[in-house]
């Protein structure tokens, strides 16, 4: 099957998931700076939010570029990821309107942590579709100490959420700070073998 359609498909739920977001911002009531310092912290959670869909939008991306061809068990590895994505929007609305509760800031760091893992299997998917010698799997190698690394601090974050939601949330960002460079190992590859991989 051509990628085309998956690709048109996750880019339209990525953007109804931001545009989702962007509507639970609340425009302050009066016009003064102390009001716009009362919504704050609703712009740093949807900001913080939005960074997360744009890594994973990026990396979706430059994944996709080494992928020719998909079949059945890479577009429901892609639904999966979508899934727990778009549940990204309550997860944040529900963490800022409770004022960083513990249960609803760990709830966002296990919407993180499952997005992480089904990110995981779609490239584990598309890796064993195109052979263990395809360019996907070439381009990744053995070395991912971002994608080591990720899963860690979600678990971090969920932990020190019961204790300090504010920790939970600075390592959930610590998270996506790692990740604002795109997977260069892709690109890498792109560059010197172009997207067929020869």
């Amino acid at each position: 099957m051509n990628k085309s359609r998956l690709e048109a498909f996750s880019d339209g739920v990525l953007a109804i998931i931001i545009t989702i977001m962007v509507l639970e911002l609340r425009v302050p009531e009066e016009s003064t700076w102390s009001a716009l310092r009362d919504v704050a912290p609703t712009f740093l959670t949807y900001l913080l939010s939005f960074v997360y869909v744009g890594i994973y939008w990026n990396n979706h991306h430059h994944m996709l570029q080494l992928a020719s061809k998909v079949n059945g068990a890479v577009l429901w590895a892609n639904l999966h990821l979508l899934f727990w994505l778009s549940l990204l929007p309550f997860a944040t609305s529900w963490m800022d309107e409770t004022g960083f509760d513990p249960v609803p800031t760990a709830v966002y760091g296990f919407d993180l942590l499952f997005a992480a893992v089904a990110y995981f299997l779609l490239q584990r998917t598309l890796i064993r579709r195109q052979g263990s010698d395809g360019p996907l799997a070439r381009a990744i190698g053995t070395r991912d100490w971002k994608g080591r690394l990720s899963p860690v601090l979600y678990l971090a974050g969920i932990a020190a959420s019961f204790w300090q939601p504010y920790v939970g949330v600075g390592l959930y960002s610590a998270a996506a700070l790692i990740w604002l460079v795109p997977d260069r190992r892709v690109e890498r590859f792109v560059a010197e073998h172009g997207t067929s991989g020869r």
